[in-house]
């Protein structure tokens, strides 16, 4: 079994902060990409930020600048720090994570079961 554990949503107004976390625990091998999903109500769920196991960091274009992706590979967890945040960034955000829980298994994805950001105007 392999557990993806978020914390950190909540409700903020518009400027302010918040920093997701999420923990991969279970029968772990090894992991590859861990990255952030979101999925606003009536749209389809996109791509915010994703780091490789070796420091390799993709974002949304409408999140550059503003969020930043790390991660703790010691601690197989991965952190979205979210600065100036807009009412557009409210949606649900799912962590994700690609990982071989077994030496010849292959990667597959996991996923979270989201946490809520809110953003007010």
């Amino acid at each position: 079994q392999v557990q993806l554990v978020e914390s950190g949503g909540g409700l903020v107004q518009a400027g302010g902060s918040l920093m997701l976390s999420c923990a991969a625990s279970g029968s772990i091998f090894s992991i590859n990409a861990m990255g952030w999903y979101r999925q606003a109500p009536g749209k389809q769920r996109e791509l915010v930020a994703d780091i490789t196991s070796g420091g390799s960091i993709n974002y949304a274009d409408s999140v550059k600048g503003r969020f930043t992706i790390s991660r703790d590979n010691a601690k197989n967890t991965v952190y979205l720090q979210m600065n100036s945040l807009k009412p557009e960034d409210t949606a649900v955000y799912f962590c994700n994570a690609v990982i071989r829980r077994r030496r010849l298994s292959n990667y597959m994805d996991y996923w979270g079961e989201g946490t809520l950001v809110t953003v007010s105007s």
